[in-house]
């Protein structure tokens, strides 16, 4: 086998491969000769199967696989003879075209093919000792407590049949028939619902035209179906609804008391209050460790200039504009309706996409650097957290992993960027800010900003 370098410019590397008739043909004859003694064939014994009979049985599908371990190889043979890292899984194009293929799987002439690849770019680590992040913080109020105890109580309280009109706030039970030009759609009929007045889950319009029923009175209801709505033959359609109010109910007092407490598993309205204090600081900790990173990857984004493998950054801009895409098509709006034009988003979301595939490679160095390894254990415990975000499919979700590599591995690369992340904090100043709650969550929507640190070089 010859392996020539052909192509060495910036990150990109073209090599070719050369292997000779003479070759293939010993090394089919190998594998012919390996396969005499496996092989059954009625008229023979085993293992005195002629090689010129197994040729002509076995002897194209054998040149096939001789010829993916001949790449394969090559492949091998190029990365570790020049010691590169790869910032992707190298392109194979055969010369020649499909006759000259075809001699080769004869081995009547050579195979040749070229090996283009990029490479990951070489930098060093910066010095961030000049470095310092904030780390904003909110403590919890007894307001935020209370908000979140009366919220509980609101969500959970009972309601009790009345008589009279139905008013905001009241629960009507209804069966109701949709039809759409007069002809029933599926989904358009129910029974025994349950419809909180002013709480807008229904389609808008909905509610607000049951105000005033009583129990017993029929209505039509005329709604028109959002332009977003999650079915695509009722999206934007105008439909009517009979509706039959077959009960009106009032919400009793709201009592926050222990009974409520004993509703939700906990001993009193004390060890309730304790559970929710705990469980929002959580969430105040959670919403300030992605602030403090964004901040973090912010600096390090100053830090950092250096070519970037464009199939890397194609790769991201692909996901990225995928998603973009999609959500404006789910909304039906335009890039006019965001006040921009394709090729101005698309030049943001790039530069979005080469951040992340930069901060995603700096991160990768850091964590090899430093010899940041991620346990089974770890990933097996974010497996059982991802099993229990799917309820009566645990099986199922479990054994998918547990199958399929590539998907564990999804669960790993997480893990590293945090533990990662926790160990460049260790290195730069961080100072404490104690704010307030509605400054802490302020923006947090604006996600496509966030430089999520994309560590596929981790799998390099």
């Amino acid at each position: 086998m010859q392996v020539t370098e052909t192509r060495s410019e910036g990150l990109r590397r073209e090599f070719k491969v050369t292997l000779p008739a003479s070759e293939l043909e010993e090394r089919l004859t190998g594998e012919l000769a390996t396969l005499k003694d496996r092989v059954r064939i009625n008229g023979f014994r085993p293992g005195k199967v002629p090689l010129a009979h197994l040729r002509k049985l076995y002897g194209r599908s054998v040149m096939a696989e001789v010829v993916q371990n001949a790449v394969n190889e090559a492949n091998r043979k190029i990365v570790d003879e020049n010691g590169l890292k790869l910032a992707l899984e190298p392109k194979i194009d055969m010369a020649g075209g499909q006759e000259e293929v075809e001699k080769a799987l004869e081995a009547k002439g050579d195979l040749d093919f070229t090996v283009a690849l990029e490479v990951l770019p070489e930098f060093e680590l910066a010095d961030l000792g000049d470095v310092s992040i904030t780390k904003k913080v909110a403590e919890v109020s007894d307001e935020d407590l209370e908000t979140a105890i009366t919220r509980m109580a609101e969500q959970n309280r009972s309601f009790a049949e009345k008589d009279g009109e139905a008013a905001n706030g009241d629960r009507v039970t209804v069966d109701f028939l949709g039809r759409i030009d007069d002809v029933a759609f599926e989904g358009g009929t129910a029974s025994d619902i349950e419809v909180d007045l002013g709480s807008g889950t229904f389609i808008p319009g909905f509610e607000e035209q049951l105000l005033g029923a009583k129990a017993g009175e029929e209505r039509k209801v005329n709604v028109t179906f959002p332009e977003n709505y999650g079915s695509e033959n009722l999206a934007g359609k105008a439909a009517e609804f009979d509706v039959t109010v077959k009960a009106v109910s009032a919400p009793k007092e709201v009592v926050i008391d222990d009974e409520l407490a004993k509703g939700f598993g906990m001993e009193d309205l004390g060890k309730l209050k304790e559970a929710v204090k705990s469980a929002i600081g959580r969430d105040f900790e959670a919403q300030s460790r992605r602030k403090l990173k964004r901040e973090l990857l912010d600096a390090l984004d100053t830090k950092y200039a250096f070519p970037l493998p464009e199939g890397l950054v194609e790769q991201e801009f692909g996901a990225v504009w995928n998603q973009v895409t999609g959500e404006l098509e789910a909304n039906k709006r335009t890039f006019a309706d965001e006040d921009t034009t394709e090729e101005a988003a698309r030049a943001e979301y790039r530069k979005i996409a080469e951040r992340r595939v930069r901060l995603g490679l700096v991160l990768a160095q850091v964590g090899e650097k430093a010899d940041i390894k991620v346990t089974d254990e770890e990933v097996n415990q974010a497996l059982v957290e991802r099993v229990r975000q799917y309820p009566g499919q645990e099986r199922q979700v479990w054994e998918f992993y547990q199958k399929n590599p590539n998907a564990k591995a999804e669960l790993r690369a997480p893990i590293f960027e945090e533990k990662t992340v926790d160990h460049i904090l260790d290195q730069v100043k961080v100072v404490e800010e104690t704010i307030s709650r509605e400054e802490l969550f302020r923006d947090d929507e604006d996600a496509k900003d966030e430089a999520k640190a994309s560590t596929e070089a981790q799998a390099q």
